[in-house]
């Protein structure tokens, strides 16, 4: 397996995912400025990271599809918990809360320009963003102020989780 990533993007939640699975893999840094090449393109159309390759060419992008493929390749890692229905949708709850609500909630942060085009309103974006992301964060610290992890049992929605912390700290929030 190849994973293309990009150092400090949400790639990282494959990344750790694929530390704890154990089995091998080649992690491939993206750099920024390549995202849009033709040669990445061809890898992912929609120019982001994580990309995951299998060794036979098979390609899959997007972080809740990549762990939840990760999760069933790799049963023996438990990161899909008992492996019953009720485990996957806790998976799947954190995973999507992180991956729909709270990572966007960071974009006006780190990429104001997308959402308006007068660099003085920059701020004004910026901060708001903080709060939002402060009330989302809200949700997981209470989940986590009773259980030590997210579904309950490790999971990507917890590598996912740190990732997120990251950039919360990057920003002071």
């Amino acid at each position: 397996m190849k994973l293309y990533c990009l150092p400090g993007a949400c790639s990282l939640t494959v990344r750790i995912a694929l530390e704890w699975i154990g089995q091998p893999y080649e992690a491939q840094n993206v750099p920024r400025d390549q995202l849009r090449s033709e040669a990445f393109l061809a890898i992912n159309p929609s120019g982001c990271v994580p990309a995951l390759v299998e060794d036979d060419g098979w390609v899959l992008v997007e972080n809740v599809a990549i762990h939840n493929y990760l999760i069933d390749r790799f049963p023996e890692a438990g990161l899909g918990g008992d492996g019953s229905p009720r485990a996957r949708a806790a998976v799947n709850r954190w995973l999507g809360y992180l991956n729909s609500d709270v990572h966007p909630a960071f974009r006006p942060m780190f990429a104001p320009g997308r959402f308006h085009p007068d660099a003085a309103q920059h701020p004004a974006l910026a901060e708001a963003a903080v709060g939002r992301v402060r009330d989302l964060l809200g949700p997981i610290e209470e989940r986590l102020g009773a259980a030590e992890w997210l579904a309950g049992f490790r999971s990507p929605a917890d590598a996912y989780l740190f990732v997120v912390l990251r950039w919360a700290a990057f920003k002071k929030i």
